[in-house]
């Protein structure tokens, strides 16, 4: 028995059917697969009802509370600089000095001048104790002289001549007198002026305040320099802190003595102690920031530079157990009454839900003042954006799930 023979074109278009079954049946594989007919992948976790410790993180830079500029009152040329940048000095030491020009020479003058006024002060003395040696001595030949002339012993001219005496001798005592308090007033004006130079002297000679740290040289040697100009600047290490900046919506509970975990950008590795000094009362209303000081508890060994950055991290008391979700799950909702809010799984389907959120910890914890109960099933990352009813797919990992 002979097989009828198929024609070429038959077969062709039966080849054609099959190739567009299989290219629509991987369409439909595809589209739910990956497309948008997809389960959408998400990771998911339950809310546990947990205590948490809130905490604080800012950015801070190192600076020195005590820092002192020296130089000096008066212009001039630098002479010399003693020190140099990262030296520690010891008060009083000396650490520059200005070429002092005529000071020299004029405090050389002011002590010829104060020893020639001290030899007039001594013979004015001598004459003021001379004149009144005489006026005492007239006072009383005028004293006789009158009890005389009374008895009649001597003549009236005689008696009115030791008077004469007495009163010259009273003029020239005041003279005398006066003469001694111009040269103890021009002595006294010497010293002075001599004590002015001698002091603008010590000022030339530039010396350290305090125990110190050199941080910075601001002139060299042959640098005119004006007045008030820093020569040098140093630190007491002692007084190292750090300026740190906190966000405003988040220093909720910034007091004065919480402890400090400060890490330098120089060491990364090591986590140094520290506490709360002060809060700042002017707050930055540009960045919108709340500016604190935090000392360093002890000082590290050895000091930080100024002007380094580190990682503050500020510990405040725990607070009580609320349901607690990862704050990657929280959300805002579309549309114009915007809220926030989590995607809750009942029936398997996700449904938005309105929340009031609270503290966060730096781990990624949030707690839920109001929305939330215990052992609810909360999804955390999605693949894409949610729907309410709309199908999903959980996974453990969403890199794990790429397509």
């Amino acid at each position: 028995m002979t097989l009828p023979s198929i024609k070429l074109p038959t077969l062709r278009v039966m080849g054609l059917i099959t190739a567009a079954f299989l290219l629509l049946a991987a369409f439909f594989y595809a589209a739910a697969r990956s497309g948008p007919l997809a389960p959408i992948a998400v990771t998911v976790a339950k809310v546990t009802r947990q205590p948490i410790t809130p905490a604080l993180f800012g950015i801070g830079t190192v600076e020195a509370r005590l820092s002192h500029s020296i130089g000096p009152t008066v212009a001039g040329r630098v002479l010399q600089v003693l020190v140099d940048v990262g030296e520690m000095v010891k008060a009083g030491q000396a650490i520059a000095e200005i070429e002092p020009i005529d000071l020299d020479d004029r405090i050389a003058a002011q002590d010829s001048a104060l020893k020639r006024a001290e030899a007039l002060a001594l013979a004015a003395e001598a004459q003021s104790r001379e004149t009144s040696s005489r006026a005492a001595f007239t006072a009383t030949q005028a004293r006789r002289y009158t009890q005389l002339f009374q008895s009649h012993s001597v003549s009236a001219e005689s008696a009115d001549g030791k008077h004469q005496e007495a009163q010259a001798a009273e003029a020239a005592l005041a003279a005398a007198r006066a003469n001694l308090d111009a040269t103890r007033q021009d002595l006294a004006r010497i010293k002075a002026e001599r004590a002015g130079l001698i002091e603008q002297r010590n000022n030339l000679r530039l010396t350290a305040p305090v125990d110190g740290l050199v941080v910075s040289r601001e002139a060299e040697t042959g640098d005119t320099v004006v007045a008030g100009q820093a020569i040098i600047t140093m630190i007491d290490p002692a007084s190292l802190w750090l300026h740190v900046r906190f966000d405003q919506s988040r220093s909720s509970g910034l007091l004065k003595g919480l402890p400090a975990t400060i890490v330098l950008r120089s060491h990364a590795r090591q986590a140094l102690k520290g506490r709360v000094l002060r809060v700042e009362p002017l707050a930055d209303a540009v960045t919108e920031e709340t500016l604190v000081k935090v000392v360093f508890d002890p000082i590290p060994q050895p000091l930080p530079p100024l002007g380094e950055q580190a990682e503050v991290t500020l510990l405040l008391p725990e607070l009580p157990a609320l349901p607690t979700i990862p704050n990657a799950a929280l959300k805002r909702s579309s549309g114009k009454d915007q809220k926030n809010g989590v995607w809750v799984l009942k029936d398997n389907h996700p449904t938005f839900v309105p929340v009031q959120a609270g503290t966060a910890d730096l781990e990624g914890n949030v707690q839920i003042i109001d929305g939330l109960e215990e052992d609810e099933q909360i999804i955390v990352y999605s693949r894409q954006e949610l729907r309410d009813g709309c199908r999903i797919r959980i996974v453990k990992r969403l890199a794990e799930d790429a397509p």
